[in-house]
């Protein structure tokens, strides 16, 4: 009996946060700001598909910022509290009502402002879609499998080819005037 009011209470959570992904979808992106530049980046990685979120940090040479300049959160299908990961881990199990994030990594992730978000995942997971659209940042970078609506510049590269879309990138940047 536990465990199928556990199944139900996951379902409605489920479904609560993606009316609340869709309801914040529909009011687009409000109140961007005119400064350009890029001085601060954050990552939403999955994990499960691309392990080595350390890569990231090459942007912090590529784009000569500060050495703390870039923030990375990592997603797992499945995590162990008390395994050390050198990535903050967050996954499904930490959807709460509403489309609430309730892991303290992704909280304190979302209390940033970001000048550039890279959402680095190309499966269709509500929670990371939540932490894409909660978070706040000027411009949000993605691929294209996922929901054109969440990202503003979309890059036709394969995840396992980060050479290539970290090029693309700066490619696209510079064409924006932010770098």
């Amino acid at each position: 009996m536990y465990m199928f009011l556990k199944g139900l209470k996951d379902k409605f959570k489920h479904k609560s946060g993606v009316k609340f992904l869709r309801n914040e979808l529909k009011k687009g992106s409000l109140g961007k700001s005119s400064r350009t530049g890029i001085r601060s980046i954050g990552v939403i990685v999955d994990l499960d598909i691309f392990p080595n979120a350390e890569i990231f940090f090459q942007f912090i040479d590529d784009f000569k910022l500060r050495p703390n300049a870039v923030k990375i959160i990592g997603y797992r299908n499945y995590y162990d509290k008390n395994s050390p990961y050198s990535t903050p881990v967050f996954s499904d199990k930490d959807l709460g009502w509403g489309g609430a994030i309730e892991n303290s990594y992704v909280l304190e992730f979302l209390t940033k402002e970001y000048d550039l978000l890279v959402n680095y995942y190309t499966q269709d997971i509500l929670i990371m879609k939540l932490a894409t659209v909660k978070s706040n940042a000027r411009i949000k970078v993605g691929f294209s499998e996922i929901d054109k609506d969440l990202n503003d510049l979309i890059l036709q590269t394969a995840i396992s080819d980060f050479t290539t879309f970290k090029s693309e990138l700066k490619k696209y940047l510079k064409v924006m005037n932010e770098l």
